[in-house]
């Protein structure tokens, strides 16, 4: 199993003191919590992309390029690229000057996005974002793979043999599709072979293991090979500790205080206490042994080999964000990687073939 940790870059004041970091303070943290999940061993990092408030991450190409400078060994991912909010020729130049820079490490987790405010900020609809996301993902993977393409779009100006640069790196770049409640997602992935990335954060297992039950029937229906499946799932928040007290002492005043933003804002409360919360949600919050008996109860309905924590202390202090983190990867993760395979396919940077020289003409 490999392991990342992932940002979607809340710029709020902090859950239990209140603090409101400035913006780059918020984006420094981001970084060092880059190199610290290097530093201790995670398999990748991720950045998600929003386009209101309160997320500052409205630019992961941008933020994933300055990671990539610092790092050498963590994969790079993206959690969600909003492709139904973008142009995919836009995109794909960006992303592939990203792959360069980055020495073959990343990995996109696409998807059509969330939240009203950005969508009509990019005067999306709500009945029109589906396609508008299957065609920008069709044309995203066309450019990436052909070096000339010709599309007939209906959200972007047509391509008549268009060529696009900078040429990739990683010939093409591995592409996960992220799914939280919508089969379009989920079918999108099935008909191209792609891997699925299920949100599993907001409410209990039953739902996100229904589509994925879906996604691998699709993906037989494609006519697919089920041992070429790969599946990664999220968790609703973490702390490990060394006992199961510690653990929930240490997080009852972050729970609290989202549970009473959520009263607040009027969203609605899927766990009404953290006991439940722990129980029921995909929150991976207590002794070693009590989270890798979760993460292997949610491995039985999902078959996942990928996992993603918040790179986020979101709440608790800096030295138990760290701590967690520290007794995650020395008592949790050794048991995971040993008990659920990794993923089918190489996680290594993908090196390109070598360029192919012609014999100069010798001087008249």
């Amino acid at each position: 199993m490999k392991f990342l940790a992932i940002t979607l870059i809340v710029h709020r004041p902090d859950p239990v003191g209140g603090v409101l970091k400035s913006t780059h303070d918020r984006f420094r943290e981001v970084v060092q919590n880059a190199l610290l999940v290097e530093e201790l061993g995670f398999d990748g990092f991720g950045v998600g992309e929003r386009h209101e408030r309160p997320f500052i991450s409205s630019s992961p190409t941008v933020v994933l390029s300055h990671v990539a400078a610092l790092t050498r060994r963590i994969r790079l991912f993206t959690a969600v690229t909003t492709l139904s909010l973008l142009d995919p020729v836009r995109a794909y130049e960006d992303y592939a000057t990203l792959d360069h820079l980055s020495e073959g490490r990343l990995d996109l987790i696409i998807g059509k996005g969330n939240g009203t405010a950005q969508r009509e900020l990019f005067h999306v609809t709500p009945e029109d974002q589906w396609d508008r996301n299957a065609e920008s993902y069709e044309v995203f993977r066309r450019i990436w793979r052909q070096d000339k393409v010709t599309a007939a779009t209906r959200f972007r100006p047509p391509l008549t043999d268009a060529e696009v640069w900078p040429r990739p790196y990683q010939r093409p770049v591995r592409v996960w599709h992220g799914s939280a409640t919508s089969t379009e997602s989920v079918d999108l992935a099935a008909r191209h072979g792609d891997p699925l990335f299920s949100a599993n954060v907001t409410h209990p297992i039953e739902p996100y293991a229904a589509l994925i039950r879906h996604y691998r029937e699709r993906w037989e229906h494609y006519g697919h090979d089920p041992a070429r499946i790969a599946v990664g799932a999220g968790t609703a928040g973490v702390l490990v500790a060394p006992t199961s007290q510690e653990a929930l002492a240490a997080y009852r005043p972050v729970f609290e205080s989202n549970l009473a933003f959520l009263k607040a804002v009027g969203l609605p409360v899927v766990f009404e206490t953290l006991e439940d919360f722990v129980e029921r949600s995909s929150a991976l919050v207590g002794s070693p042994q009590q989270v890798i008996d979760k993460v292997h109860r949610y491995h039985e309905q999902f078959g996942h080999t990928v996992l993603h924590l918040h790179a986020d202390a979101s709440g608790v202090t800096d030295t138990q964000h760290r701590d967690s983190l520290e007794l995650f990867q020395s008592a949790v993760a050794p048991t995971l990687r040993k008990d659920i395979p990794d993923p089918p396919f190489d996680w290594s940077p993908v090196r390109p073939e070598p360029p192919t020289t012609t014999q100069e003409s010798p001087r008249a």
